[in-house]
């Protein structure tokens, strides 16, 4: 088993080193959020380019054992990387917000915390392109086929990157992964948590567990309740999936 994941490894950081080479660009980097998705792409772009690889932890009133896992992670794989912490930028821009919609009456409260979560995403994602276009790096995504298939992302946020090598992986195959590449075992331990607030975790927002996503995604009888929470959650998630429409005219 191990020798086959290897070599399915290798095929990977093959693919990488020439998005590269036909991007013109220099290098990978990858957001680390402490989690076992992108340790296992941290992995991959230090093997893909030795000398031209970058983590980046970007912690925003996070829990200390995200930033605690994602440095062993990076030091484990001998990955280059940088800590910036944005609380202080994101809290500045959604008081703006909130004094905003609150001055003009639109103010929802119910919306509060998914409009706080997909900030810090999209936060992210806009000091990681920052760092990026510097470099003339290209940003790699963390999202695995459980993720991509539910919609499990922040579109525009943890969505946006240049590439996604491990987009066809089930979550047991991305723990298989990281078992190989010789991930930290606290960061393999770790229930999986995206990291939006406090007790947050995948399986208890998406309403199933990875299990059953990836049972259904191989085809496989799964609980109806479960089935039915995974395909309208692709349903709703097919936006995230495509270009932005436009009319014909």
């Amino acid at each position: 088993m191990s020798m086959e994941i290897e070599k399915k490894i290798d095929q990977v950081v093959e693919w990488l080193q020439d998005q590269v080479r036909k991007s013109g660009t220099k290098g990978l980097m990858v957001g680390i959020s402490g989690g076992i998705d992108s340790a296992v792409v941290a992995n991959l772009i230090k093997r893909a380019f030795p000398d031209n690889s970058l983590g980046v932890l970007l912690p925003i009133n996070s829990n200390p054992k995200d930033v605690e896992d994602g440095i062993a992670v990076c030091e484990k794989a001998g990955l280059k990387y940088m800590q910036m912490d944005l609380s202080e930028e994101k809290s500045d821009i959604l008081d703006l917000v909130n004094k905003n919609l609150k001055e003009s009456g639109l103010y929802d409260e119910e919306r509060a915390r998914n409009t706080d979560a997909n900030l810090r995403a999209r936060l992210r994602m806009s000091t990681l392109y920052a760092v990026a276009n510097n470099l003339n790096y290209l940003v790699v995504g963390t999202d695995n086929a459980a993720e991509v298939y539910t919609g499990y992302y922040t579109k525009y946020g943890d969505g946006g990157v240049d590439l996604l090598p491990i987009a066809t992986l089930k979550k047991y195959e991305v723990f298989q992964w990281a078992e190989v590449m010789g991930v930290p075992k606290s960061v393999i331990d770790r229930q999986p948590t995206a990291g939006l607030w406090e007790g947050q975790t995948d399986e208890i927002e998406m309403g199933t567990t990875y299990a059953y996503i990836d049972a259904f995604l191989d085809g496989k009888v799964i609980p109806e309740m479960d089935r039915e929470i995974i395909e309208r959650l692709h349903r709703v998630s097919q936006h995230k999936r495509v270009m932005p429409p436009y009319p014909e005219v």
